[in-house]
């Protein structure tokens, strides 16, 4: 079968499209033929070893697939031959086939297609932990999300509008802004041509965001920070800017304001059962209409360095999945 292969911590241009022998499914697992893999932008720094996540070469990026079962091993009964499923994995779904413990495996709806599946996982899954268990978002309260068009932050808009919030854009360019409003954003904020902390009061009348989502970090998470309202939760989610955030505590005490991470690679396995329960919902939502799970573009497998780049750069609106 045909892989994409990291050898040595480097940029996309350094992975290999290489032949692998076919996996078989050992004990509990099923083998999976990938119709669609998704990428996200921890895949760049995954690849480049400087993600927490830290596999032994060689590996394959891409942490999110959908696709149908070909085989299972003896004694499994959660998915047979010819199910439609996608899954989680951290790393190694950019192949043909992959074996995987059948029990990570959801089902799909008939009316979900395998490019929305593979791409709504991590996005999706990440924001609805991250407002619905994390945060606790409540209908009418304000959540404000920065990095508003990328991957989680169009599906935490998504979510947010979906769960009864005002919804609060925030993103670096115009045409971005009018991407959040197309998918429910109530307000937009461009962090670049005005103040994050002035705005974010502004459209709050003062009063401050309930709920702030983060992805982004650098310098707009103190910022955003200081503009969240009275018992606020502000969540972190990731630092796609390149730089980790150092806050000053005494903000969290002058708000008396929770700052919440949201880790939720590890609380899937944690909690695999409330994952899957998150995870089957999601699914029915979106093959319902309710959410977008947007695809920017897609990829052959043999071009999932173009593809890479393209996350690097910003480009992307959505997600990109990768087609064996």
């Amino acid at each position: 079968m045909k892989a994409i292969l990291c050898t040595k911590p480097g940029g996309p241009d350094d992975l290999q499209y290489a032949d692998l022998p076919d996996p078989v499914a050992g004990p509990g697992e099923a083998v999976v033929q990938v119709e669609a893999a998704g990428l996200n932008f921890f895949d760049t720094l995954i690849i480049a070893g400087k993600y927490q996540t830290k596999p032994t070469f060689p590996f394959s990026p891409a942490a999110e697939f959908a696709g149908e079962v070909e085989s299972v091993a003896a004694g499994v009964t959660a998915v047979a031959p010819g199910d439609r499923v996608a899954g989680y994995m951290r790393y190694g779904a950019a192949r043909e086939r992959l074996a995987i413990a059948a029990h990570k495996l959801v089902k799909l709806p008939d009316r979900l297609d395998f490019d929305r599946a593979a791409g709504l996982i991590v996005t999706y899954g990440t924001s609805y932990y991250a407002l619905k268990d994390r945060a606790r978002l409540k209908p009418g309260e304000s959540l404000a999300v920065l990095g508003a068009s990328g991957g989680v932050g169009l599906a935490a808009v998504e979510l947010g509008k979906l769960m009864g919030a005002r919804v609060i854009a925030c993103a670096s360019s115009p045409d971005k802004l009018a991407f959040a409003r197309e998918h429910g954003a109530d307000v937009l904020i461009d962090y670049v041509s005005e103040d994050l902390k002035e705005a974010l009061r502004r459209v709050t009348e003062g009063r401050g965001a309930d709920v702030i989502y983060d992805p982004v970090g650098g310098p707009y998470a103190e910022a955003a920070l200081r503009a969240i309202a009275w018992e606020g939760r502000f969540l972190v989610v990731g630092f796609a800017a390149g730089e980790i955030p150092k806050i000053p505590f005494n903000l969290m005490l002058l708000k008396s304001c929770d700052v919440r991470g949201v880790y939720w690679g590890q609380w899937t396995e944690r909690d695999p059962d409330g994952d899957r329960s998150n995870l089957a919902e999601l699914m029915r939502w979106c093959a319902d209409g309710k959410l977008s799970a947007h695809i920017h573009a897609v990829y052959p497998l043999s071009e999932t360095a173009q593809a890479l780049k393209a996350i690097a750069a910003r480009q992307v609106m959505g997600k990109v999945v990768v087609r064996p």
